[in-house]
This record gives structure tokens, sequence and C-alpha cells, in this order.
């Protein structure tokens, strides 16, 4: 059997010779996740044997998964750049699954000629004395137990915690999508119980803004349809108005704190692409519950226009009541078009009276938006960002989904884990104040016409590139399972952090000089270096800068 120890930023396909070069030694801070892979290639010995790694080590914060292949219909778009692993059909590597020693089954299984990787986390969380510690991994045959090959790998724990991340980060969280795949009630105890599991890693991983269903959110539905409803207002029509139950909104508050949210974006209030009609709200009236407004509704009609004045205002106390109302964004509409400025305009006209303490945000491209003042807090794409860049737009956010395929950094499944982990680089050479990405667990189709198995179906039934829609996976008992490509993103948000706290040492000048040097080239949103030894350039020279001002 063949094995070699190599970065978390490959990708190992089962049919391709592995081309990586080998890598022993890593090292990060004393809060970092230390991520690396152990591929193996099978032999004829080996060949469909079930095959388990152990990890000997005086590091007791070892977490060992195995790297699965996933399906991958649409690769990308077919005038896609060629920075792309593949652009074929085919199994994709992202799946991360936790070795479980019970599992005779084995955690992989050994084919001959075919590599595979398991894939190493170290998790210090700050409870680890710092220094050098070697890590001996074996590989055994799970049902002779015979150690087939091992090799030892150096983990160093550097002195010193990265900051809190500072960016604002959010990728829609879809609650609705979950209790589908699990086929549990919506808000029964244990839906609260999936919702909190997966909400827990979000902000493990680098998330710190969580979408909070106010009315179920009015995105990517096809017009005339409906998604589950997920509200979090209770809504009562009354004979002289609206009356307005909110202690389902106060259970998601606490439970996203309980997990490290510190942030809360209001579900749009006007549905998606113009901002042309009412979200779907359901309401207790005459009796029954019953929806009262949705895509029939004008958007800037009398009859939500006094919905609207009713209920934020109530909401705006409840939020005070939370202690969240300076930690909260709302939205108006998503992806707005410029024919479509007037609605928007005349949209948030009805909403900005009663949240003046709150930013209002949305993801939309086209900078008349902001050069008219329509909007405070724009949110343009990663390749529309250019004018707003020219235009010195403060505390500037950005963007990418579906239609941010070339030249940019992206996180569909069929590109290098470089360029997913160029993200955290370009966000500070940028100097950007927040994050958004749309699809954290969306596992319906396009437009939520029906729902998909994200295990087999991975591109929304054949309509975004594979991966764009999700990057987290329902594991079984309700709990969240890790793509590769969410741990690169962590990995991107640590970059993001040690390049914070060096600035904080050094001052931004110096520590933009440091990071241009290392690209040894153009490094922009979309000319950026192409390889994995510019990040081991970054960020061995990051750490000793920082040590160099902290160990003094």
């Amino acid at each position: 059997m063949q094995m070699r120890i190599i970065s978390s930023l490959e990708k190992v396909f089962a049919d391709e010779p592995l081309k990586a070069p080998e890598k022993t030694a890593f090292e990060g801070f004393e809060n970092e996740c230390i991520s690396f892979q152990m591929a193996i290639c099978g032999d004829v010995q080996t060949h469909c044997e079930p095959l388990s790694l152990r990890a000997e080590s005086a590091l007791d914060c070892l977490r060992i998964r195995s790297v699965r292949s996933v399906p991958v219909r649409l690769a990308t778009l077919a005038d896609a750049d060629d920075n792309y692993l593949r652009k074929t059909p085919g199994l994709y590597p992202d799946l991360l699954r936790d070795v479980a020693p019970e599992d005779m089954a084995g955690d992989l299984y050994g084919y001959d000629g075919q590599w595979q990787c398991f894939w190493i986390d170290v998790e210090p969380e700050g409870k680890v004395q710092p220094g050098t510690y070697p890590v001996l991994l074996t590989v055994y045959n799970k049902q002779t137990d015979e150690a087939l090959c091992s090799a030892t790998v150096q983990v160093t724990i550097l002195p010193g915690t990265l900051p809190e991340q500072t960016l604002k980060r959010t990728s829609w969280f879809h609650s609705d999508c979950l209790a589908q795949y699990y086929g549990v009630a919506v808000f029964s105890e244990e839906y609260w119980r999936i919702v909190e599991n997966f909400v827990a890693l979000a902000a493990k991983r680098g998330y710190n803004m969580l979408l909070t269903p106010l009315f179920t959110p009015p995105l990517d539905t096809q017009v005339g349809g409906e998604r589950l409803t997920v509200q979090l207002v209770d809504v009562t029509v009354t004979e002289s108005g609206y009356a307005f139950g909110f202690e389902k909104l106060h259970r998601w508050v606490s439970m996203a704190q309980r997990c490290g949210i510190k942030y809360f974006e209001m579900s749009h209030l006007f549905t998606q692409w113009g901002a042309r009609h009412a979200p779907k709200i359901m309401a207790m009236k005459d009796g029954a519950l019953q929806r009262i407004f949705g895509w029939e509704t004008e958007a800037t009609g009398a009859e939500y226009a006094q919905f609207l004045r009713a209920f934020l205002p109530q909401l705006m106390a409840e939020l005070k009541v939370l202690g969240i109302r300076e930690n909260t964004y709302f939205h108006i509409s998503d992806e707005p078009k410029e024919e479509m400025l007037e609605d928007y305009k005349a949209a948030r006209a009805l909403v900005a009276p009663y949240v003046e303490d709150c930013i209002i945000m949305d993801a939309l491209s086209d900078y008349a938006f902001y050069e008219k003042g329509v909007v405070t807090c724009p949110i343009p794409a990663l390749n529309h960002l250019e004018p707003f860049l020219q235009n010195n737009v403060p505390d500037l956010w950005t963007y990418y989904c579906v239609g941010q395929y070339k030249d940019v950094t992206n996180l569909f499944i069929a590109m290098p884990s470089v360029r997913t982990r160029m993200l955290g680089v370009q966000l500070y050479r940028y100097n950007l104040a927040g994050f958004l990405q749309w699809g954290y667990n969306f596992y319906n189709s396009v437009r939520s016409t029906h729902t998909i198995d994200p295990y087999f179906t991975t591109d929304s039934d054949g309509r975004y590139p594979a991966g764009d829609a999700l990057h987290v996976y329902p594991g079984r008992d309700g709990q969240p399972e890790d793509s590769l490509r969410l741990m690169v993103l962590q990995q991107a948000m640590q970059d993001l952090r040690a390049l914070r706290w060096l600035e904080s040492l050094i001052g931004r000048e110096k520590t933009l000089e440091m990071l241009l040097d290392c690209a040894q080239g153009p490094l922009t949103l979309t000319e950026y270096p192409r390889d994995a030894a510019f990040f081991e350039r970054l960020r061995e020279r990051i750490n000793v800068a920082i040590l160099g001002q902290t160990q003094r």
C-alpha cells in the first residue's frame, strides 16, 4: 500500500495519479484548527479490504475523518475559465465523515490503484500547551487488525491565540430544508435540536451572522409557489388590526447566541429579484391559520403597508428587549436589477422609518442603488465590486453565488481548494467589512419546486454548479457533516484573523506589503496565486512576524 501526507488544500481523485507533494510538518496558533490529509492507495493485497486510521500522540485534540466522493453532474457553467480541477461529470471529493471505530464496514476500502484520503484535524481550542508534537498515523486492515503503513507528522502549536473575527459573515440558513430532510415538524423539539446542531457548526466554522426567518424567507421560490412555513412571528388578525407573538423569535435568538452567533439578519420583507410582492405570511384569522399575504399581495399596496406599520415598531421593541437591536440587519429584496430600482425604492420607503437604528443591506450589483442613496449598505457580487471600491464605499460587503464562476474565488466542488481559500486574503486585501453567501444548507431544487437528497444531488437538480447551494451535509441523527470546502473556508477565515492580528502589531501598510510580496505576482479579485505554496509562504511569514512582536 502506498501512502503520503499531503496538504489540506489538495483534492484527491480516485481515478488519477497523485501528484501532490509530501508535507509532514504543520503549525498553527493555540485556537486554530490545523488540518492535513493522509492519502492512501490500495494494491492487490488490500483490494476491497476495510481500512481504518489510528493516531498515536500526546495531543488529545485529534479528529480523523474519511474524505468521501459525491456525485457532480454540473461542475460549472459552459463558458467558465480554466481554473477548475475538472469540468466533467463524475465523483469528486467533498464530504468529510467521522471515522467510526465500531463500524466494522470500514471507514475506507483499499482499492487496487485508487487513491483516497483521510482528513485529520488538530483542534487545540486553547487547551494545549505550545510546542511540537509528533503524531504517528497508522493504517490498519480493519478486519485483521494488521498494520499496513504508517507515517509520523510533526504538529507545532504556536504560542498565542488568533483574535476574534471582525468580519461579519453569513451564509443563508434554510431551516425548512432541515425539517423536510429529517421529516420533523417545524418548531417541534426535534426541529429545534437539529437546527441548533447546524447553527453550532456554522458558528464553529466562522459564521457569526444568522438569517432569521421572521416570515418564511422569499428566497429561491417559484413565482406562485411557496416553501415550507418556518415563520417565527405569530400573527393574529383582530378586529382592530394585528397582534403579534414573539416567543419563537426569542427562542431562536437564545439558541443562536448559545451557539456563538452575534449578528442577526432579518429575512427579506419583500420577494426576491425586484420587491414586487409581500413574502408568505401566515396568521390566525377567523379561528384558522391561513395565508394573509403572498404572491397575490402588491408590495407597496395599502394592505401590506398597514401591516408593516403595525409590525415593525413592535419588532424593534422586541429586538431591544432581546439586546440585539444594534446587531440586527434588515433586508428588503434580494438581487434587484436596475430596472427594479423604483420598486425597490418604494418598498424600502415603507420599512426605513421604523428601523432607523438598524442597517438595511441587500445583495445587489448595480452601483446606481448606492449612488442614488436607495441603499446605504450594498452587497455587490465579487465580479461587480470594482465601482464600489473605486468610490470608497465605507464598510463594504461582497458576496458570491452561481454567477461568480469566472476568474473570481468561489466554493464550487470542482474548484481547487486554493481558489476557495483565496477569499480570506482578498477580503483583507480590499479591507472588506462583510461577506454573504446564499447556500449553507439549501436542499431544494432550483426555485424550490421539490426537495433533493444532497448526498446524491449536489447541483440543485441540474441548475447550479455543484456545491453552490450547500456546503454542509445532513448526517445521521440530525448531526451535520462538514464538507472539505467548509473546512477550507474556515482556513480562509483563520488567514484573515492572522492578518488582522499582524496589522494590529505592525500596521496595515507593512502587513499588506508582506501579503503582496508572498503572492510573487498579482493579487487582485481575478488574478491571484494558484498553488498551495502561496499559503505556506504567507502563513509562515505571518506567524514568524507575529511571534517576533509578541514573544519579545
